[in-house]
């Protein structure tokens, strides 16, 4: 009996994260299925930190990653490139994760192809088209066209079904993101030595990350007058602060942020220092949809650094705070809780809402049976 061919598309470090451990899930099931992981190499150097933590290899490295590149660019390029991917390899099914241009740019091409396609992390909503740009319409796309939807709460399964999916496609899995986690080893020294240089004993290390493309010019700005306005309130926090490599990210930060000795700008991090930094870090500032989920795998409570989350089980179940983007909301949020070790404590106890680190085998487990026939998989987190 021939093996379904199961294509994996990853473009960008978040992507290859978290579909990780439904890769390793994959290759152990090897004699159920053939596997092709595909880069489109959305954002190279991040990905590649990733594929070389995970060793993993890409089977297809489509290298299409240019110089600020433009969404329209990228999508374009990637959907064309992608469709040609799919004709010839032809695959029986197309495993996308989350809502990035590269996820959008697959599922269409391999809806085109009549290919079906099994999204990973499915149904996280905002309701704001603009917030997060162009995530939140890049996902409601995916969710129209793809087959088998892996939503990872159970708030996510019922935003899908209220859009009118059927409720036999859509499945309750938990998020892999805690599945990765346990594949971290987090002891032992970071191997980035700008971390190691940063003085972390006897101290309170702020972890901060800001990217998005929504929070550019001054929402960024407003973020870094925060931070100097903490480094110069509390003299016992180092505030460490792993810069994106796009340029409009990297001169607001470094124009506002690169002379204070409190704060240390370093590079992106690895996936197993990033996650070392978390684990010793007091308080977590961040726009990242990743690290709202990780943070409460850690005990530590997550600011988040946005108007809107589509991650709001972390914020109901009092781990994480929404508090957007102007400096005094943030300086109070971030003062409150290093100064008060009630609310200290009450936010960093809270278990993770995101998942028990199984939706890997549970994800894996319901191909499996969906290429078996069973007309409605049984596995329910």
């Amino acid at each position: 009996m021939k093996r379904p061919k199961i294509m994996t598309i990853v473009g960008t470090r978040p992507e290859a994260i978290k579909m990780a451990p439904v890769i390793r899930e994959i290759q152990r099931a090897g004699d159920r299925f053939e596997h092709l992981l595909v880069s489109t190499a959305q954002h190279r150097q991040m990905l590649d930190q990733v594929f070389a933590t995970f060793h993993l290899k890409p089977d297809i490295d489509l290298d299409l990653m240019i110089p600020n590149q433009s969404l329209a660019d990228f999508a374009s390029r990637s959907l064309t490139t992608l469709a040609h991917v799919f004709a010839e390899a032809a695959p029986d099914m197309v495993l996308v994760q989350g809502d990035t241009t590269t996820v959008m740019s697959a599922t269409l091409a391999a809806f085109f192809q009549k290919t079906r396609v099994g999204h990973v992390e499915a149904g996280l909503r905002t309701f704001d088209r603009h917030n997060p740009f162009p995530e939140e319409v890049n996902r409601r796309i995916v969710s129209a066209a793809a087959d088998l939807h892996f939503a990872p709460t159970e708030r996510s399964r019922v935003n899908l079904l209220r859009e009118g999916l059927p409720p036999e496609s859509i499945f309750l899995t938990g998020n892999t993101i805690v599945d990765a986690l346990g594949l971290m080893p987090l002891e032992g020294p970071f191997d980035d030595e700008a971390l190691r240089c940063v003085p972390m004993e006897g101290r309170r290390v702020v972890m901060v990350t800001a990217h998005r493309r929504e929070n550019h010019g001054p929402p960024l700005r407003s973020i870094c007058q925060a931070l100097r306005a903490l480094a110069e309130t509390f003299d016992d926090i180092e505030i460490v602060y792993p810069v994106h490599l796009n340029p409009n990210v990297r001169r607001a930060v470094h124009d506002d942020l690169a002379q204070l000795p409190q704060i240390h700008l370093v590079e992106p991090l690895a996936y197993a220092d990033l996650v070392r930094l978390m684990a010793r870090s007091y308080l977590v500032l961040t726009d990242s949809g990743g690290i709202q989920e990780e943070a409460p795998s850690f005990h530590k409570p997550v600011l988040i650094l946005r108007e809107t989350t589509e991650r709001p089980e972390v914020v109901e179940a009092g781990a994480g705070r929404l508090v957007g983007t102007t400096t005094a909301r943030i300086v109070a949020e971030a003062s409150l809780l290093l100064c008060d070790r009630a609310e200290y404590a009450r936010m960093s106890s809270i278990p993770n809402p995101f998942g028990d680190g199984h939706a890997a085998e549970r994800i894996v487990s319901i191909i499996s049976e969906v290429f078996e026939g069973s007309k409605t998989p049984s596995h329910i987190v």
